[in-house]
């Protein structure tokens, strides 16, 4: 009875040992923990840290022969397709997505679009499946955004970290994003915008505007993004908290008891007339004026965060967060 349980110990003590092998060898393959846990800041080293560990890049990527994920582009020089690594195969990237948009394009900014808005250029022959990565569960700062594109950078082309920080082209509104999504807790400002005007979802379109889009009920939103993240979340989750100006809105009771609720649009000798929360337009004559009093609540919902899931709450603030006027 002895023996055989010395044996399962021993058995067990074996597979323990094949089990933290394996594991410190996948590591290894994969740009190694302790190298991810060192570097710091914005540089190729730190970049080529996040990249092989917490950016969880090379689960797609590979870079010539290091690494051996296939399913999107090799980023260094490997076979036929790949003559170029990236560092230079950015270059003639931004001449295409020029001639694509109109736009000024640098290196640096292909390469912040790659992973900043990576839907934007797809490479023929691959999926568009790249992951948000400054949402979760990557979840990289804006800081190591950076580090990655100096590393990328760093593959056969001249490092250029004030260009990283301060793009001349089209790189700069796409680090405004990143930086609105990071503030927004990994939000995607694209999906944002299509959520805020959905009219089967949020549905804020309805009774703001942005740049012209949309009704004028509530607010114009167009600067709201100055105001910053805190005030934006609070106007979603708590709307009565904070009403903005000229925007409080009214209860009048008639005198056959109707109660009709909403902004003071105008008034006259004969009425006053409310925009309810459905954009239409009610004339009460004084005559069949009760009572009217100014309410303490919002005309906008709370109860939106009852039907807007996280991601398109997320996703909404990150695209408020973008609106400077």
């Amino acid at each position: 009875m002895g023996k055989a349980l010395i044996k399962v110990f021993a058995f067990m003590i074996i597979l323990v040992v094949i089990f933290l092998w394996v594991g410190y060898t996948v590591t290894e393959m994969t740009g190694g923990e302790k190298k991810a846990q060192a570097a710091v800041g914005v540089n190729p080293e730190a970049g080529e840290a996040i990249f092989w560990g917490k950016g969880r890049c090379s689960t797609c990527h590979s870079i010539g022969d290091k690494g051996s994920a296939v399913r999107c582009p090799n980023l260094g020089v490997f076979g036929e397709k790949f003559t170029l690594p990236i560092g230079l195969r950015a270059a003639e990237r931004a001449k295409e997505r020029e001639k694509q948009t109109g736009k000024s394009y640098t290196a640096v900014d292909y390469l912040l679009e790659c992973v900043g808005n990576p839907s934007a250029y797809v490479v023929e022959g691959y999926k568009n499946e790249m992951p948000t990565v400054y949402a979760p569960p990557i979840s990289l700062t804006l800081e190591e955004v950076k580090a990655v594109i100096s590393y990328l950078q760093s593959q056969g082309g001249e490092v250029n970290i004030e260009a990283i920080s301060n793009p001349p082209g089209e790189g700069k509104n796409l680090l405004n994003r990143i930086a609105a999504a990071v503030s927004a807790g990994g939000g995607d400002p694209t999906n944002g915008e299509k959520a805020f005007f959905d009219a089967s979802g949020a549905a804020c379109g309805t009774c703001h505007t942005v740049k012209g889009n949309g009704k004028a009920v509530g607010p114009d939103l167009s600067a709201i993004g100055t105001k910053g993240v805190k005030h934006i979340q609070e106007s979603i989750v708590e709307p009565s908290s904070t009403i903005t100006k000229g925007f409080e809105s009214y209860k009048i009771t008639t005198k056959d008891n109707n109660m009709i609720v909403g902004l003071k649009k105008g008034e006259d000798g004969e009425g006053v007339e409310l925009i309810t929360a459905k954009g239409e337009v009610i004339k009460v004559p004084k005559s069949n004026i009760a009572e009217i009093t100014q309410e303490t609540k919002s005309l906008m919902p709370e109860e939106i965060r009852e039907y807007v899931t996280v991601k398109d709450y997320q996703d909404i603030v990150a695209y408020l967060l973008l609106q400077k006027g």
